[in-house]
């Protein structure tokens, strides 16, 4: 049995002074983490190393030198120091990004509880005590039902919100209550996900008067000219109508991620690098790139149905009813037959229609739950369509036709 940390967010009010420092304090957070990421860079550079012990201490006397340092709290910056250890030692300090001006959203942690105070004021409404800060207001949507661990404040969509990591006594079993279920879950463009037992998920996170309203805004953004009060406002427009967006997909993932790994132990999904998968094709100057719309038009499709968004949720929804969630080779998985193994691209007639042309099958279904099927039967090995397909084989690659399997 694993203990298990959850998060409770709720949307702040604040008074304008209050929202000022808030925005401040991710300010002073944002070029803290800038120059330490530099800092890091340069010594890496020289060959030599840079980690949070030294950093934290020249923060200290970097404060005494730099007045404006001090204005927001002293644990807010030692865990901006700590994030960006974290992050350059799991993914390489050249790889770590920069927090833009423009592009980073504000946020900022409280490390330590002990100085988090919580009070409910009524049926709708909370507060909550933070350093520097004092008493903020919240909408008190749900119960925090735990012991705070540590308290985050970020701006969303021109909101700010206060997250709670809590320990809510809740703990992963070691076995799921079904332990022999097997499900196999295919993603897609038309449908976000599609089970091995023939379940579709999918919805539209997007009306079609938003999505015209976006288009308008856009238009409007290009001929605003930069900096101005103008643009400013088309922006905070334009990141109203994506913010919901974003919650609605999030709210989606999350619930379809709580009722697949509830009826299942085993989650079988493709080993996906999603984040090349949707990288742009326009290529260089010297080599322009090919088909560049149509990639484009495929790239927003993949990323609007929250691929990588529904595999973090199964992650998380997985650690309350002891699921496991594992990856295989998506290889050939569209192409092969669930009920014989028969490998062909000719098997997928269309987008939705899968009929094995091996002699004496004829299995037809959906493609998609086909697909979902040959994920489930591999439940974390490669699939094997007609001998060894190899590891180094491109997922994009077509075999070659045969005639039998």
């Amino acid at each position: 049995m694993f203990p298990v940390l959850s998060g409770r967010k709720y949307r702040l009010e604040l008074t304008a002074d209050q929202a000022a420092q808030c925005q401040e304090f991710a300010d002073v957070c944002r070029s803290v983490w800038n120059t330490g990421l530099e800092q890091r860079r340069e010594y890496r550079r020289r060959g030599a190393w840079m980690n949070y012990v030294p950093q934290c201490a020249e923060l200290a006397d970097a404060k005494r030198e730099h007045p404006w340092l001090r204005t927001a709290p002293s644990h807010a910056l030692q865990q901006t120091l700590k994030d960006l250890d974290r992050a350059c030692r799991e993914h390489g300090t050249f790889r770590v990004r920069w927090r833009s001006k423009v592009r980073w959203s504000p946020s900022f942690r409280f490390p330590d509880a002990k100085q988090i105070s919580v009070e409910r004021l009524g049926r709708k409404w909370g507060r909550v005590k933070l350093p520097k800060l004092g008493w903020v207001r919240f909408r008190w949507s749900r119960s925090i039902g735990g012991e705070i661990r540590s308290v985050t404040v970020s701006r969303k969509s021109g909101h700010w919100f206060v997250s709670f990591l809590v320990d809510d006594q809740a703990v992963t079993p070691e076995q799921h209550v079904m332990p022999n279920t097997v499900v196999g879950i295919d993603r897609g463009v038309k449908s976000a996900a599609v089970t091995s037992d023939g379940d579709f998920h999918d919805r539209a996170f997007i009306t079609a008067g938003e999505s015209a309203r976006c288009r308008r805004l856009q238009q409007r953004l290009a001929r605003s000219k930069r900096g101005s009060a103008n643009r400013a406002k088309t922006i905070t427009a334009i990141n109203t109508i994506t913010g919901r967006v974003t919650d609605r997909r999030g709210d989606f993932c999350a619930q379809t991620a709580s009722r697949i790994v509830a009826k299942n132990a085993l989650v079988v999904l493709e080993d996906l690098r999603i984040k090349n998968m949707s990288a742009s094709a326009s290529g260089t100057v010297a080599e322009p790139g090919r088909r560049v719309r149509q990639k484009a038009g495929l790239n927003h499709a993949i990323l609007d149905k929250g691929w990588h968004r529904l595999e973090l949720a199964l992650t998380n929804a997985a650690r309350y009813t002891g699921s496991r969630v594992v990856r295989v080779n998506p290889a050939y998985t569209s192409q092969r037959c669930s009920a014989c193994g028969f490998v062909t691209e000719h098997n997928r007639e269309s987008q939705s229609v899968f009929r094995c042309k091996a002699t004496g099958c004829g299995h037809a279904e959906h493609a998609d739950v086909n697909a979902a099927k040959n994920l489930r039967h591999a439940g974390g090995q490669l699939v094997s369509a007609c001998g060894d397909l190899g590891t180094s084989r491109s997922v994009k690659q077509e075999p070659v036709s045969r005639a039998t399997g």
